[in-house]
């Protein structure tokens, strides 16, 4: 399976990261709560837009792994990655 990355974006009310995973030649719109990247990613609550798209950037691959595995359990369903999508809360 392939991933292609398309520039990420911050979603308009801030609470999340909106990306597009690309699998099996179809597009598909998802995204990160910021909640997630402040738990698992150490985003610190307050931070710049720039700064929450280079935490993204750095957890990238970790990120798109988990939106993967949701997309293939559930493929015609929206893709939101939550901090319960890690495992344990730091």
């Amino acid at each position: 399976m392939e991933t292609v990355q398309i520039e990420p974006s911050i979603s308009p009310d801030r609470r999340a990261v909106i990306f597009v995973l690309s699998l099996r030649e179809k597009d598909h719109e998802c995204s990160i709560t910021r909640e997630a990247l402040e738990q698992h990613f150490w985003l610190q609550p307050g931070a710049s837009e720039a700064r929450i798209l280079r935490t993204f950037n750095d957890g990238r691959k970790r990120i798109f792994a988990v939106a993967e595995r949701k997309l293939l359990a559930n493929p015609g369903g929206r893709v939101v990655v939550t901090a319960s999508d890690f495992g344990t809360r730091r």
